[in-house]
């Protein structure tokens, strides 16, 4: 038996064709210039060093403090703004702060709150003033409120009875020994209302700044600091930017001290994300977005304590005194006549140094040119060899139309009152509004969006198989669509090219795929989809949404916390993605030619004889108009 011929290997395409088409090398040559940014990222990074401690030591009163959260939490377990509970911890307070010659300043305004409706609210502010003709002001704050789910008693009677020792601390001297306790700045003890429910008292100070406020150079917020959690520190923002570095230092250095080990914050890929998505649920948050110097002191970790079991038996004394002395030690180095600039730059803390937010938003940038090279050559190639790129863009154009039919359905459902509404700010993922997801709202949405795709499905439906050219013009018309959005994204927020940046790297790959097998490409278009699934994964764990976090995001589009524009990015990117997705899946179609369509549907008629006939009408009244007068 003759001997059979060895089997011939398979010989890969050549680079630069169209079974090839994505230029490695080139990709991985501009991938060497993420180098420079890396090295200068390197050169900026520092250690801020801490303010020194007050020449006096603390006096905190944890017994006084232990005793006033108990009774606050008793008395008033139902803070919940504009009930019966939220109008006697006012009295509460008031009471509190009578004899000590400082002088009550209320503010009271009416607000919707989700899940109450309209309501008033009320903050209260004691002011110790400074040296004559000194207009700089260091804010201490701390909510009154809670949900009304519990009797609140870490979150916040804990941070409010803290906030009554400190501005104690800073009464009218009586005494040979208490008139050493001066401040070299005013400051301003303001208890808040509706912190509980997105930070609507803070942002009512900010928003309506009382006179008595002047120029604020320094917060210090007060959040759940009885709980037996270990101690932490929070410095999000509502906008991209970081609170200064010499205070969240000096924050750690006084917290150390108290507590005996650092505080706890956010790790790095964490802080990333905080900037790339802004979002907190502490009140200093607001003042960051101003560039406002600010840090909330707590025990809760990124997410407040749940109601249920803050009660007054469970407070922690030892942690109370720890967190109460530190803010007293924090507030006395503050006031000792150094000079906090306002922040308005970022940075990431790690292992207490600080890499400067320009720096990293300069390698992300860099991170997208490579993708960027690679795409502009990969469509140069479609043009070099005369490929129709044209189908696949209307393809994209029609996908893109539903996507934004979509986004404008969801705006009109807010306008008539389907979600919940309320202020821009984030709710609390406590309440109901935050977990009790709209079922027939939801419904009715998907029922809207299914009509919408059933007449844009028809441009877009396979009636013949497609070619490789073709194949590769959709892969190459998405991944430019995907790019333009990077674009946009770099000049909205750099910081969240995070969740653009996998995305881009990972399906750039899929036009060099075309030849695998169907499960193969859809595994790479899935794993390209972790970049925009941190944003879900971040509210599912770290805020305790789990599943309710899809609906807490669409819900933070219905208030307005993520602006109109942010949406609309994503829906653009949401169609660049859903093309190349098909595409991968083997189900992709180009737009058909004139021939190609089949008979308009009677919807498409309608519409058609309408428009016609309009513009019809039009044409005989304009013929039948007398003509205009000559000079």
């Amino acid at each position: 038996m003759a001997s059979q011929p060895p089997p011939r290997r398979r010989r890969r395409p050549r680079r630069g064709t169209l079974a090839r088409p994505v230029n490695g090398s080139l990709y991985r040559a501009t991938l060497l210039v993420v180098m420079v940014p890396l090295l200068l990222l390197a050169f900026t990074v520092g250690r801020p060093a801490p303010l020194a401690k007050p020449p006096l030591p603390g006096s905190f009163d944890t017994a006084s403090a232990l005793e006033l959260a108990r009774d606050l939490s008793t008395d008033y377990p139902n803070r919940a703004p504009g009930g019966a509970g939220a109008i006697g911890a006012v009295s509460w307070f008031k009471a509190q702060m009578q004899g000590y010659g400082l002088k009550l300043l209320p503010a009271s305004w009416h607000q919707h709150v989700p899940g109450l409706g309209r309501v008033r609210l009320e903050n209260l502010a004691v002011v110790a003033p400074g040296p004559p003709g000194g207009d700089e002001s260091i804010v201490v704050m701390a909510h009154r409120d809670d949900t009304g789910a519990g009797p609140g008693a870490s979150d916040n009677a804990s941070g409010t009875a803290a906030l009554i020792e400190l501005a104690r601390a800073y009464a009218q001297p009586e005494t040979e020994a208490a008139a050493r306790v001066s401040s070299a700045r005013r400051l301003v003890f303001l208890s808040t209302d509706g912190g509980a429910f997105g930070g609507l008292g803070a942002v009512h100070f900010l928003e309506h700044p009382p006179p008595y406020a002047g120029r604020v150079v320094a917060v210090i917020n007060l959040d759940a600091i009885g709980g037996p959690g270990n101690p932490s520190i929070e410095i999000g923002g509502d906008a991209s930017r970081s609170p200064n570095a010499t205070l969240v230092a000096t924050a750690v250095a006084r917290i150390a001290e108290q507590a005996g080990d650092a505080p706890r914050h956010v790790g790095f890929f964490g802080q990333l994300v905080d900037l790339a998505f802004p979002y907190t649920l502490y009140e200093q948050g607001p003042f960051v977005g101003r560039g406002i110097p600010a840090v909330t002191i707590t025990s809760g970790g990124d997410r407040p304590p749940a109601p249920f079991g803050d009660t007054p038996e469970a407070l922690d004394e030892a942690r109370l005194g720890q967190l109460g002395g530190a803010a007293q030690q924090l507030l006395g180095s503050l006031d000792q006549g150094f000079e906090l600039a306002p922040s308005t730059a970022s940075y990431v803390w790690v292992g207490g140094r600080v890499v400067r937010g320009w720096a990293i938003e300069l390698v992300l940038i860099a991170l997208l040119l490579p993708v960027a090279v690679a795409i502009v050559d990969l469509y140069a190639l479609c043009r070099r060899f005369r490929v129709a790129l044209a189908p696949a863009a209307r393809a994209l154009r029609s996908r893109l139309l539903f996507w934004l039919f979509v986004g404008i359905v969801f705006t009109c459902f807010r306008l008539l009152g389907a979600w919940p509404s309320g202020p821009p700010r984030p709710p609390d993922p406590g309440i109901a509004a935050a977990d009790d997801w709209p079922v027939m709202q939801l419904l009715a949405l998907l029922a809207v969006a299914l009509l919408g795709w059933s007449l844009a499905r028809q441009r877009l439906t396979a009636r013949r198989p497609i070619t490789a050219e073709e194949e590769l013009a959709a892969y190459t018309v998405g991944l430019v669509a995907l790019l333009v959005v990077a674009l946009l994204v770099t000049a909205t927020n750099p910081f969240a090219l995070l969740f653009v940046l996998p995305s881009l790297h990972i399906w750039l790959w899929l036009p060099q795929l075309r030849i695998a097998r169907a499960p193969v490409r859809l595994g790479l278009f899935v794993l390209g989809l972790c970049g925009p699934v941190i944003v879900l994964l971040s509210l599912a764990l770290r805020y305790g949404l789990g599943f309710d976090a899809p609906w807490y995001l669409l819900e933070l589009v219905g208030i307005g916390y993520i602006t109109p524009l942010a949406f609309f990015i994503a829906l653009a990117g949401t169609a660049a993605a859903s093309q190349l997705a098909v595409t991968a899946a083997g189900r992709y179609a180009p737009y058909p030619d004139a021939h190609e369509r089949g008979p308009r549907g009677p919807l498409r008629e309608l519409v058609r004889a309408v428009v016609l006939t309009s513009r019809a009408r039009r044409r005989r009244v304009e013929a039948t108009a007398p003509a205009a007068p000559t000079g």
